[in-house]
């Protein structure tokens, strides 16, 4: 569970009671968009879904946007943490080696972490609203977690390139999974080879 105030929570759980009842209410919420999409998605459903009582996730969520945003957010915090336990394992300087890494965990968890294939880091809530600037954000942790690896200073190009290949990336990857549920292979393939020409220019 990632800390309390990361998910913009009405209330931040004290107790572990608390806390369980929180990671169940967002639980719940990532299979029932799942299940019935964003627009028929209710607090009331995801109550029942999570066994807890309505006022339970109006203590935590003012309503849907929020409880959403909350799992993208937790979404976010652990896409970082795979991504940083795979680089972390990588010889130093070996940066084809962490782009790998963050391609290879956002596959794996828009393939299998429940809700991801609708919210992800929050791109757009509600599904087809305009995008949120959560590619920002993704490219600020990524930049910082690329920088301590390579034992450089996270300056404004590596900023400014880093944000360019999370863009491109989002894009193709949107248009993989258009065309093939499951992640079209090629598609994926070329995005890899296009963020290793691209990223080559700064970090070679």
């Amino acid at each position: 569970m990632p800390p309390a105030h990361s998910l913009g929570l009405r209330r931040t759980p004290v107790q572990q009671r608390s806390t369980e009842r929180l990671t169940r209410i967002l639980d719940a919420c990532a299979e029932l968009l799942d299940e019935t999409g964003y627009e028929d998605l209710s607090t009331r459903a995801v109550a029942a879904r999570a066994q807890v009582p309505i006022g339970s996730v109006y203590r935590f969520f003012g309503n849907k946007r929020a409880m959403a945003e909350a799992l993208a957010h937790r979404n976010l915090d652990g896409y970082a943490g795979r991504v940083a336990a795979r680089v972390a394992a990588l010889p130093a300087g070996d940066w084809r080696g962490a782009v790998d890494a963050v391609l290879d965990e956002y596959l794996a968890m828009k393939r299998t972490v429940p809700g991801f294939a609708l919210i992800d880091f929050g791109y757009r809530i509600p599904v087809a609203a305009p995008a949120s600037g959560a590619n920002h954000t993704v490219a600020d942790r990524l930049t910082e977690l690329l920088a301590g690896h390579l034992g450089r200073s996270a300056d404004a190009r590596l900023r400014r390139t880093t944000l360019i290949a999370v863009e491109a990336a989002d894009a193709l990857l949107q248009l993989a999974f258009r065309v093939d549920p499951s992640g079209d292979a090629e598609i994926i393939a070329e995005t890899r080879e296009l963020l290793y020409a691209y990223l080559a220019r700064i970090l070679d």
